[in-house]
C-alpha cells in the first residue's frame, strides 16, 4: 500500500518512521515533510493548507491511506476532500475537527452533555469581559477560540492583565481571527496529563499515556510553546483513573459528537487536569499530540498500518495493541527565539554520533538536508529542530539516554529544557523507597 503522511514536523517523522516498519507499506509520501522524512520516503512540496491539491495528488498517486498530522488541514476539511475522491483517510471530518478548531464549540459541547470541565464563559466583546471575570474569579484562564499554534492560552492573575490580554485578542487581533471569540474559564489546580485514543467513531483503542511540557524553559517558566518535551507512561495514571477517564470523558464525548452529526474518526486527544474532584478537560485536540506521539509510537508493539487501516474500515475492535514495558523520554531541541522569531540555516553537528547511542531515536522537526560534493550537511529550518527520544528499562535510564544524545548535537542558538521527566523520576524513586506495609 502507498501511504501519505500530511505534515512536516517531528510528529509526522515519527508517524512515517513507524509506518515504514509495516510490511504492507510499499511507499511513503510526506507533505511537505522535512530533512528526516526525506530519508524514509518522498517529500512532496505542498503546504498542509493546500487541501484540494493534496487530496487530488493522493488520488493520482493511488494512495491507499492518508494519515493527517496537524490540526489545520483537518479544520480545513482535508478528510472531506479525500473521502469525496474515494481516498481512505485517518482523521476527523471538518465538522468533527471543530472540537479543536473552536474552543467555544468544545466547551459548549461539554456543557450540553455533562462532560467534566472548568466553569467558563464565552465572550466576543470587551464589554463582556469584566462581568465574566467577576463571576469566575481570579486567577483565570483566557483562551482564543480558534487555532493559534499553541500560543492562544493565557493564565492571568490580575484584572488589568486579563483586560490587556482580552484587548490584544479581541480588538488588536494579535492572533488574527483565532481571537474573535474568547473562552474565559476558571483556573484549575492539579496535575496535567495527556490522554489519547484511536477511534473509528464507535470503537476506542487507548494509546499509551504520556505527559508533555508546554513552557519554553525549566520549571515551567517562559511562554507557551507547541511542546518542549514529553515522556511515557505517565507516572500519575492508575488503572482506576484510566477507566474513569474513559467512562466519564472519552466515551461520552464520542457519543456526543455522534449524536450531533459529527462522528469522530481519528485521534481524540484530551488534555486533562487531575483535580481533587477528579479529571477535568482542559482542551480537546483532534489529532496525534506533538511531542507525545514521539514517545508513544516507539513503545507500540503492533503493525501501525494495520491499526490505522482497521480504524478507517470501522473495525478497530478487531485489533490489539501491546505496549513495551520500557519508558520513553523526548527532549526538544529548539532554535533561539522560539516560540517567537528565530533564524534558520544554522549548521547542525553531532547528529550521526547521537544516533549511535543505545535506545535513541532522533525525529526531525525543523531541518533541511543539503548534499554537496563535500558530503551531507544538516541545517536548521524551524523553531523546533529535533525531538531527541530514548527508550529505557526505567524512566531514569530513558531520561539519561535522551540527555546523553542531546549533548552530542549542536547548532548555533540551540536551547532545550533540562528538566524533562525529572520530577517524574524523582516521584517514582520516592514511591519505591517507601517502606512496605505490615
Amino acid at each position: 500500500m502507498r501511504v501519505m503522511v500530511v505534515g512536516g514536523g517531528g510528529r509526522e517523522h515519527a508517524i512515517a518512521w513507524k509506518l515504514s516498519m509495516s510490511p504492507g507499506v510499499q511507499k511513503i509520501y510526506v507533505a511537505p515533510g522535512n530533512g528526516g522524512t526525506e530519508l524514509i520516503g518522498q517529500n512532496i512540496d505542498l503546504d498542509v493548507t493546500e487541501v484540494v491539491p493534496l487530496a487530488d495528488l493522493a488520488r493520482r498517486l493511488d494512495v491507499g491511506l492518508v494519515v493527517v498530522g496537524p490540526e489545520l488541514p483537518l479544520a480545513l476539511g482535508i478528510v472531506d476532500e479525500l473521502r469525496q475522491l474515494g481516498v481512505p483517510a485517518f482523521g476527523p471530518t471538518r465538522m468533527a475537527a471543530q472540537i479543536e478548531a473552536s474552543k467555544a464549540f468544545a466547551k459548549d459541547l461539554m456543557r450540553r452533555h455533562g462532560i467534566p470541565t472548568a466553569p467558563f464563559e464565552i465572550v466576543t466583546h470587551m464589554s463582556e469581559v469584566p462581568a465574566a471575570l467577576t463571576r469566575l474569579g481570579l486567577p483565570c484562564v483566557i483562551k482564543a477560540d480558534g487555532l493559534a499554534g499553541g500560543k492562544g492560552t493565557f493564565i492571568v492573575r490580575e484584572e488589568a492583565e486579563a483586560l490587556r490580554v482580552a484587548e490584544d485578542l479581541l480588538e488588536k487581533r494579535v492572533l488574527g481571527d483565532a481571537g474573535k471569540a474568547l473562552v474565559v474559564e476558571q483556573f484549575l489546580t492539579g496535575v496535567e496529563v495527556s490522554f489519547q485514543v484511536l477511534t473509528d467513531g464507535f470503537h476506542v483503542l487507548p494509546l499509551a499515556t504520556s505527559q508533555d511540557y508546554k513552557r519554553a524553559f525549566d520549571d515551567d517558566q517562559g511562554p507557551n510553546t507547541g511542546g518542549m518535551g514529553a515522556y511515557s507512561p505517565s507516572v500519575y495514571m492508575t488503572p482506576e483513573l484510566h477507566q474513569r477517564i474513559m467512562n466519564e470523558i472519552v466515551k461520552p464525548t464520542l457519543r456526543a459528537l455522534d449524536q450531533e452529526g459529527r462522528t469522530f474518526l481519528g485521534v481524540l486527544y484530551a488534555g486533562l487536569m487531575l483535580t481533587r474532584e477528579g479529571p477535568r478537560v482542559l482542551e480537546f485536540n483532534c489529532r496525534f499530540g506533538d511531542p507525545e506521539t514521539q514517545v508513544v509510537l516507539p513503545r507500540m508493539e503492533a503493525d501501525f498500518l494495520e491499526v490505522l487501516d482497521a480504524a478507517v474500515r470501522g473495525e478497530l475492535d478487531r485489533v490489539q495493541v501491546r505496549w513495551t514495558r520500557e519508558a520513553c523520554v523526548c527532549v526538544v531541541l529548539a532554535s533561539q527565539g522560539y516560540p517567537g522569531r528565530y533564524e534558520k540555516g544554522k549548521v547542525i553537528t553531532g547528529l550521526a554520533d547521537a544516533q549511535t547511542l543505545p535506545g535513541v531515536f532522533v525525529f526531525h522537526a525543523g531541518t533541511r538536508r543539503v548534499v554537496a560534493e563535500e558530503g551531507e550537511q544538516w541545517l536548521t529550518h524551524g523553531g523546533r529542530v529535533f525531538n531527541v527520544c530514548a527508550l529505557g528499562e526505567t524512566l531514569r535510564q530513558a531520561r539519561e539516554r535522551a540527555y546523553a544524545a542531546v549533548q552530542r548535537i549542536s547548532f548555533e542558538g540551540m536551547f532545550y529544557r533540562h528538566d524533562i521527566a525529572l520530577k517524574a523520576v524523582e516521584l517514582l524513586e520516592r514511591r519505591s523507597a517507601r517502606p512496605e506495609g505490615p
